[in-house]
């Protein structure tokens, strides 16, 4: 509580508290008091006056300093009269009865919009899994009637189904938990997974890939991890350069394993490095590039890894390199021999 501005608001009631002792001092005088009487009378009601401006001011003072240390802890300040005592003089009892009320208003937004989003996303859930029938049964029909044509058409449609799967991992990515399950997989058979889902795009346009293939094991969700590769290798796919190749490898650190995904492909700009797991953040190359780019693979990456903990960084000098760190879970290992 601010010490200048509570005595400047106090200004008026000292001013007519001086008033009365003055009128006071005079009526006194008038009546033949004695100036030592005067003097006490003033001194006695100038203490009391004293006393009780102070005392108020600091036990104000601890209440004030008390509720801002409890909002401060609050992660939902609006919860703040939910936790506080109820006050006992009149006027902060409707201060308190205004908090309450605003803060049973936010609770009603904030579960109607809770709502709202839940349902948006299990529409986008269903809307995602309904496009997937169609596109299937295209990949069908394009595989059992090859051609030139078909074969290109194939490669959209695997662009088809990245953006789709983006949107559903994008609406997941708030509660994963949900959908995950962790179990011991081998790194490279998710490495083949995401190379078949995206064969097609990498035969369009001569990708090689060099698979420096080891039998190690870690312990993720096999689905989500298959997607974080997806989207690693079609943006080694859209930043090409002549020649291209994706280079996979591991890793072996005192503490975990890390699967590195290499390219040679235009590289990211050293200013943009720091920036490329943000939310909607495209770059120079993504500006530049004839394939429009969204800002929202590695961000989902990123986001992903987070909820699984698996470490991801990136590093460009010549080549591109996106490293995914596992944690080795020693108590596992030393259950299982």
């Amino acid at each position: 509580m601010n010490g200048k501005l509570y005595w400047k608001q106090k200004a008026l009631l000292l001013f007519l508290h001086g008033c009365g002792m003055a009128a006071l001092a005079l009526f006194l005088r008038f009546n033949g008091e004695n100036a030592d009487s005067i003097i006490l009378i003033l001194a006695v009601w100038g203490t009391v006056l004293t006393v009780s401006l102070l005392t108020t001011y600091f036990t104000r003072k601890a209440q004030m300093d008390k509720l801002l240390a409890l909002a401060g802890q609050l992660e939902e300040r609006y919860l703040l009269p939910e936790m506080m005592e109820r006050p006992v003089r009149a006027d902060d009892q409707v201060y308190y009865q205004l908090l309450r009320l605003a803060g049973k208003s936010m609770l009603e937004q904030v579960s109607a919009i809770k709502h709202e989003q839940a349902e948006y996303r299990e529409f986008i859930e269903q809307w995602v899994h309904e496009i997937k029938t169609p596109v299937t049964a295209m990949k069908l029909i394009c595989e059992n009637h090859r051609s030139d044509f078909s074969k290109d058409l194939l490669t959209e449609l695997e662009k088809i189904n990245s953006y789709t799967e983006q949107v559903l991992y994008y609406a997941r990515s708030e509660h994963p938990e949900k959908d995950y399950l962790v179990r011991e997989i081998r790194l490279f058979d998710v490495v083949h997974q995401a190379i078949a889902e995206n064969k097609y795009l990498l035969l369009q346009h001569h990708i090689q890939i060099d698979l420096a293939e080891t039998d190690d094991t870690v312990y993720s969700d096999e689905k989500w991890l298959c997607f974080i590769l997806n989207q690693m290798i079609v943006n080694a796919v859209k930043y090409r350069t002549p020649s291209p190749t994706i280079w996979f490898y591991v890793e072996h650190t005192g503490n975990g394993i890390t699967l590195c995904i290499a390219d040679n492909g235009i590289g990211i700009r050293a200013g943009d490095l720091p920036r490329i797991f943000e939310k909607g953040f495209t770059g120079e190359n993504g500006r530049n590039t004839s394939q429009a780019a969204t800002g929202m693979g590695l961000y989902l990456c990123k986001r992903l890894c987070d909820k699984l903990d698996i470490g991801l960084t990136a590093a460009s000098n010549g080549r591109t390199v996106f490293k995914l760190s596992f944690h080795i879970n020693d108590f596992i290992h030393q259950v299982q021999s």
